[in-house]
C-alpha cells in the first residue's frame, strides 16, 4: 500500500473580515471538499474556489452561491467570476443573488486566466468590467490605482497612477497605457505583484526588486516612521481612502542610491526599481503584496514578510511594522515548507506542505 503523501494546507495571518484578531500565530484555514484551488482576499472578505468548483466567501454573509467556478476577482461592489465558459460580474448585496450584472461568454478556443487576464484584454471587478490590452501577457496584477503586466519575454509594463512612484518609471506622472519599466529591461522577470501603492518583481534568477510607496517599510528600504519608533502614519484605512495621504516625506532616489542609503537617509517614495537582498542571499520564487506589506517565498520554502503589521499580517506574533525582511518562524517550527503566498490588503494567506 502506498504511503500517504505530505499534507498540504492553507494558513492565514492578520485581519479576517469580521473583527480584529489576536496577533499571535497562524490560523489554519478550514479545509474544503476537494481542497482549496484559489484564494483571493478583498478588503472585507476573502473569496475561495474549491477543487470542485464551489465558490466560498469567508467573512461575508451569503446565501446560495454560483457553482462551476474556476477563478474569481473580488471587490467591495462586485465579484467577478470565471464560471464555466463565461466571465460574469455579480453585484454584492446580501450575498450574490439575482443573476450576473454583466456576462461575457467565451467562444470556442478562447481561454481566460489567471484572472484578471481575459480574451481580448483584462477584467476588473468594477464597471467597466472588460478593458482592452494592446500587448500579450503571462500575468497581470492590479494595485489600488495601478496595474502591472509580465510579458512573455519577462518584461514588465505598468500603467495607472504614479503619485507614489508605483509605476517605476522615475516620476510621479500617471500613464494611461502599458509602458515598459526600462530599469528592469534586459533582466527577465519571472513574477510580478502589485500592492496598494507599491510594486514588486522577481527575476528568473530569484532576485527581488521593489518600487513605489515606502510609508510602512513595504519596500524593505529605510523608513522614517519606523526608525522613529512611532506607529505608521496610517493606523487605519478604508477602501475609499488613501492611507496616510500627505503625511509621507517625498523623496525620489535613483536605482543606485537606494541600496546604499545611509541609516539617516530615509526613503518615502522609490520611483525606480530597487534591488533588495533577503537574509543569507535567499533566492525568491514567489512574491505577493498587500495594501502596505510584502511577502516573499524562497526557493527553499521559507517565508519572509515586511511592511505594515497593524493586524498581525506579517506573521511575527506581534503587530509591529518592519522595514526589514524577517523570516516567519511558524512554518519551520511546525515542520512546514511554504509553497505559495497571497496577500490581502490586511492579511496574508499561505499554502504550506509538510516537509
Amino acid at each position: 500500500m502506498a504511503e500517504p503523501g505530505p499534507q498540504r494546507g492553507w494558513f492565514v495571518f492578520g485581519f479576517r473580515g469580521v473583527a480584529e484578531p489576536p496577533a499571535g500565530g497562524a490560523r489554519r484555514v478550514e479545509p474544503e471538499p476537494g481542497g482549496i484551488r484559489v484564494v483571493r482576499p478583498a478588503w472585507s472578505y476573502t473569496g475561495l474556489v474549491t477543487g470542485r468548483g464551489r465558490l466560498v466567501l469567508r467573512g461575508l454573509l451569503a446565501g446560495p452561491l454560483p457553482g462551476r467556478c474556476r477563478d474569481l476577482l473580488p471587490s467591495e461592489s462586485h465579484v467577478l467570476l470565471l464560471r464555466g465558459a463565461a466571465l460574469e460580474a455579480w453585484a454584492r448585496g446580501a450575498g450574490l443573488c439575482g443573476g450576473p450584472a454583466w456576462r461575457r461568454r467565451l467562444h470556442p478556443g478562447e481561454t481566460a486566466g489567471p484572472l484578471p487576464l481575459a480574451p481580448g484584454g483584462y477584467v476588473t471587478p468594477r464597471p467597466p468590467f472588460l478593458h482592452p490590452l494592446p500587448l500579450p501577457a503571462r500575468k497581470l496584477v492590479l494595485g489600488h490605482e495601478h496595474a502591472a503586466l509580465l510579458g512573455p519575454a519577462g518584461t514588465v509594463y505598468t500603467w495607472g497612477s504614479s503619485r507614489h512612484g508605483q509605476l517605476g518609471h522615475g516620476g510621479l506622472e500617471p500613464v494611461s497605457e502599458p509602458r515598459l519599466v526600462e530599469a528592469l529591461h534586459g533582466v527577465p522577470m519571472g513574477d510580478v505583484a502589485a500592492g496598494g501603492w507599491h510594486s514588486v518583481s522577481v527575476s528568473e534568477g530569484g532576485d527581488l526588486y521593489a518600487w513605489g510607496w515606502n510609508e510602512s517599510g513595504q519596500l524593505a528600504l529605510p523608513c522614517k516612521a519606523l526608525a522613529e519608533k512611532r506607529p505608521p502614519a496610517a493606523a487605519s484605512v478604508s477602501q475609499h481612502e488613501e492611507p496616510g495621504a500627505g503625511e509621507a516625506e517625498l523623496k525620489l532616489v535613483s536605482p543606485k542610491a537606494a541600496p546604499g542609503a545611509e541609516a539617516g537617509d530615509f526613503i518615502s517614495i522609490q520611483a525606480f526599481p530597487a534591488l533588495l537582498e533577503l537574509p543569507e542571499g535567499s533566492e525568491v520564487s514567489k512574491v505577493s503584496c498587500g495594501s502596505r506589506h510584502t511577502a516573499a517565498v524562497t526557493r527553499t520554502g521559507e517565508l519572509y514578510t515586511w511592511g505594515w503589521g497593524k493586524y498581525g499580517q506579517l506573521g511575527h506574533t506581534d503587530t509591529a511594522s518592519s522595514d526589514q525582511p524577517r523570516q516567519v518562524g511558524y512554518f519551520p517550527a511546525n515542520g512546514l515548507s511554504v509553497e505559495d503566498v497571497v496577500c490581502g490588503p490586511w492579511n496574508t494567506y499561505i499554502c504550506a506542505v509538510e516537509k
